[in-house]
């Protein structure tokens, strides 16, 4: 087929981690030259390490280790470019992606030829300073502290009820699938056991792991010394790990430019679909707690962009932050959570290890490398960012297609949430809260109320902590009374419920 000029296409990928038993106490560099490692790498992995100089748009991922004065200038001035389009981004577990879709769209439109993404992470090494009560020498200070980037500010009901932990409002979303699909708790972990535990073999295989280490299925799902109950079903080996030491890059060019430069054919993989979408903000805002119409929709739109079915597709990389996020894209996709291809090429968040907002840049880096191993092959990554929000899907394989930029999504449908509510409601889904001593300290609801609102709830009952782990609490009928505590940032209404039966 004729290819258009301006089809994008990954040219180079570089990917490394500095595990602790290799950089000693001093832990790994700071992130600037982290940044500057991995993108001298993934020009050399082009064939063409004087490609840098030539960079239209440098991109950077949302750093959490540091944040410099002007990342994007201080690592164009390392690596010796002027791009003229510089990008620092913002926050999730979407933002690789999105940057590479963002860019697909300006190739498109003549806009750039030649772009370079990177992330790094040293998030284990700071912990460490920390540990020692020491401070990291990083360079480049910034003038002034910059605040946080929320996309949207933490909402006061549920800054209240304290749902602000990710590990506590996925696990609410899967205990509400596992109640919609009626299946009984026990045999709801065990499953989840049986979907994780292949991940640990990738993890086991990939140099670049944080954790190397093949564990089973039992092993993942029940609590012990080493994996305490987090927020139930959810022990820690099943939750994602942020603090590593991590970076990743990738080149991408158009075709054309990838012909000017001579890298050879065998090691371009090009975009051939994606699309992204966005389910509600809040938790409770969501009208079916137990599946992601953003991800279906999106997963649906990417893959017809590549002209493909999710059957076509050979190798995937979903996104695995907690066991929901594995769970919502399987049902999106139509797959079962222990497809026979695989759930990952890294290893997932939890084994592999996810810096951050940059995991994506590991999981198009590794499915780059899968897919230059597996020519003609098609392979799909997705990301999901904040509190099961935001959907995003990249198809990718060694032959280009035809590649037009997906419709805009629809917006999401959302449910009413308010702020108290004082008298009979249904628990609509539930997670019980752990502290580091695996002693369960509260039960956390979603509740349907009369009307069709939504609102929280909570209780330190010990007796309906112990029901939420030993029997379906979804649909059991509560009352709730609001009160006025001191939360964590100020006074604050809090709903407490009772079971009623």
């Amino acid at each position: 087929m004729t290819v258009d000029p301006r089809t994008p296409c990954v040219v180079g990928v570089a990917a490394r981690t500095w595990h602790p038993g290799d950089v000693g106490t001093g832990g790994a560099p700071e992130p600037l030259d982290m940044w500057e490692e991995v993108a001298r790498a993934a020009a050399a992995d082009a064939t063409r390490p004087g490609l840098l100089e030539g960079l239209e748009s440098l991109q950077v991922v949302f750093c959490q280790t540091w944040q410099y004065d002007d990342a994007v200038s201080r690592l164009a001035d390392r690596l010796g470019a002027a791009p003229a389009h510089r990008h620092y981004s913002g926050i999730g577990g979407t933002t690789t992606q999105q940057l590479v879709d963002a860019t697909a769209e300006r190739m498109l439109a003549g806009e750039l030829d030649l772009a370079l993404i990177t992330s790094a992470e040293a998030l284990a090494t700071q912990r460490a300073y920390k540990k020692r009560g020491e401070r990291f020498p990083y360079s480049f200070a910034p003038t002034e502290r910059r605040p946080f980037p929320w996309e949207s500010p933490p909402d006061p009901v549920e800054v209240a009820h304290e749902v602000f932990q990710a590990w506590l409002t996925f696990s609410i979303f899967d205990n509400a699938r596992r109640a919609h699909r009626g299946v009984g708790l026990e045999e709801y972990r065990a499953a989840m056991g049986r979907m994780l535990a292949p991940m640990t073999d990738v993890a086991a295989a990939n140099p670049n792991a944080w954790f190397g280490v093949r564990r089973g299925a039992r092993e993942i799902t029940e609590p012990s010394v080493d994996n305490r109950m987090v927020g139930y079903p959810y022990t820690k080996y099943m939750v994602a790990v942020m603090d590593v030491d991590m970076a990743a890059a990738l080149v991408v060019a158009t075709h054309a430019r990838a012909d000017a430069l001579g890298v050879p054919a065998e090691q371009r993989v090009y975009l051939r679909g994606w699309s992204g979408a966005n389910d509600p903000v809040l938790v409770a805002e969501h009208p079916d707690l137990g599946r992601s119409p953003a991800m279906e929709g999106a997963g649906s739109a990417a893959l017809e962009a590549a002209g493909a079915g999710i059957d076509d597709v050979a190798h995937l990389d979903l996104y695995s932050c907690f066991p929901s996020s594995l769970h919502f894209a399987a049902d999106a996709l139509g797959i079962a959570p222990t497809d026979a291809r695989g759930l990952t090429v890294t290893g997932g968040l939890a084994y592999h290890g996810g810096p951050a907002s940059g995991y994506l840049t590991h999981s198009i880096a590794a499915m780059v490398e899968r897919l230059r191993r597996d020519p003609g092959a098609l392979g799909l990554v997705s990301g999901v960012g904040m509190h099961m929000t935001k959907h995003v899907f990249g198809v990718y394989s060694t032959e280009p297609g035809r590649l037009v930029p997906p419709p805009d999504a629809a917006p999401a449908e959302r449910v009413p949430v308010v702020a108290a509510h004082d008298g009979p409601a249904t628990a609509a889904a539930y997670s019980v809260v752990h502290e580091r001593d695996g002693r369960a300290s509260r039960a956390v609801l979603v509740c349907d109320l009369p009307g069709g609102a939504r609102t929280y709830a909570t209780t330190t009952d010990a007796a309906v902590c112990r029901r939420g782990e030993e029997e379906e609490l979804v649909g059991a009928r509560v009352r709730l009374e609001p009160s006025d505590v001191d939360g964590a940032f100020g006074p604050v209404t809090v709903n407490r419920a009772t079971l009623r039966g």
